[in-house]
């Protein structure tokens, strides 16, 4: 994890430091408007759906998860995540299914602050390439869109495959047993 911040890290310095373009003095420079900072993050990160996905896919398999664990439960087998059990330990009892569903929202919301610094950050970096190099807005708009739906798309998998195959064991293992 912490290569990937360094890297990162490294990329937004090498970017903010680039030289900008040259123009000749005696060109009028061409006076661009931009809205306010804070209200063009707030409301590009709030409508982003990159900001939402790790979230809502991590909920989503993590649902999948703990409803496909059930019929286990039922039939006296206990839960190995000691965030799901009543003690507290791993390998006891489960919480309540409610309980179960609750805690699972509880994880996925916390993921979402992560998501917003990553997009409030690449926002604020292609505001700076926007103003440095105002003849390519496509091009920097369109490397924004890139990095925050390569996070996004990165973050989601790092966080829900490991549900979607448990998930998937769990349905596969249900079947043999003869629980569905």
């Amino acid at each position: 994890m912490t290569r990937r911040w360094t890297v990162s890290a490294a990329l937004t310095a090498l970017l903010l430091l680039s030289a900008g373009t040259l123009r000749a003095q005696d060109v009028k420079p061409e006076v661009r408007s931009f809205p306010s900072l804070a209200s063009e993050l707030t409301k590009g990160v709030i409508f982003d759906p990159t900001t939402y996905a790790p979230a809502a896919l991590l909920y989503g398999s993590m649902r999948l998860d703990w409803k496909s664990s059930q019929p286990f439960f039922d039939h006296g087998f206990v839960e190995a995540n000691e965030r799901y059990t009543v003690s507290g330990r791993g390998h006891d009892v489960p919480v309540s299914f409610a309980q179960g569903k609750r805690q699972i929202l509880s994880d996925a919301l916390l993921n979402l602050p992560m998501s917003f610094a990553n997009n409030a950050t690449s926002r604020v970096a292609e505001r700076f390439l926007l103003e440095r190099y105002p003849d390519h807005p496509k091009l920097v708009r369109a490397l924004g869109w890139i990095e925050r739906s390569a996070f996004a798309g990165y973050m989601s998998n790092r966080l829900a495959a490991k549900h979607f195959r448990q998930w998937q064991q769990n349905e596969d293992l249900a079947r043999q047993l003869g629980y569905k």
